[in-house]
């Protein structure tokens, strides 16, 4: 896969993606993530990007021609149309079921808002879909941008050793992921669950289930409306609320 930020700190970012995993996915070959300096397609002689809105208001906006250029020089070396994002606090909240669906797409550009946010007209021309990390607003879209980037590098094959590693964590199926413990087997007074010692790998399979959603049904009910569960997991489920009622 290709991932292209379009920026106007591309250090800002490349600081990040030649880190930890993803820097070693793209070292071995395995995903190719490039910022492009959006400055870089202006035509001004002093490397302006923004100017002042229409109809006034505070700040500044950045012009459609130097991202739109920008733009068509990355696409360009596409075999196809890449779908193009724009990280924006208007924009659908990033999900890991979207990162999963993304994961699976040849070429994603990036762009990254700042100031005021960017003229209407080329996000019009160019962007497939606008999304968000969530309900609060950002100096710019470059840590949105690698957010996503490690969100979606992450599902791609042979970034991780195996399926496993992402397929048990938290919001892959909709629920939360169970408690994890390492060495030593008591810290400070407290000790490992028994079940996770005891070698008995059904009985712990099925408490990491039932601690998931357990998890899941303390902090983030919601998402149960989702998740894909069995008559076990169910009847697990009315064991906690019953607990919930007579508490009451």
């Amino acid at each position: 896969m290709r991932i292209d930020i379009l920026t106007l700190f591309p250090d800002m970012c490349r600081a990040v993606f030649h880190e930890s995993i993803v820097g070693r996915a793209i070292a071995a070959g395995k995903l190719d993530v490039r910022a492009v300096n959006i400055r870089d397609y202006t035509l001004d002689k002093h490397r302006r990007v923004d100017d002042t809105p229409y109809g006034g208001g505070m700040g500044m906006l950045m012009q459609a021609q130097p991202i739109y250029d920008c733009y068509r020089a990355v696409a360009a070396e596409s075999a196809q149309k890449p779908h193009v994002i724009y990280l924006s606090p208007q924009g659908k909240v990033l999900t890991q079921t979207r990162a999963r669906e993304l994961a699976r797409m040849d070429h994603l550009v990036l762009l990254c808002g700042h100031y005021e946010g960017v003229d209407e007209r080329v996000l019009e021309e160019i962007v497939d879909e606008e999304l968000s990390i969530g309900d609060y607003v950002l100096t710019g879209g470059e840590l949105p941008a690698l957010v996503l980037t490690d969100c979606v590098a992450r599902m791609i094959d042979g970034v991780l050793p195996n399926e496993t590693a992402y397929s048990e964590e938290s919001h892959y199926a909709s629920l939360l992921e169970h408690p994890q413990y390492t060495k030593p087997y008591e810290w400070n007074g407290k000790t490992v669950p028994e079940v996770l010692v005891s070698g008995h790998h059904a009985n712990i399979e099925t408490w990491k289930r039932q601690e998931s959603l357990r998890r899941t049904y303390e902090r983030r009910p919601d998402l149960l409306k989702t998740a894909e569960l069995d008559k076990s997991d169910k009847k697990f489920l009315q064991s906690l609320t019953k607990k919930d009622e007579d508490l009451d």
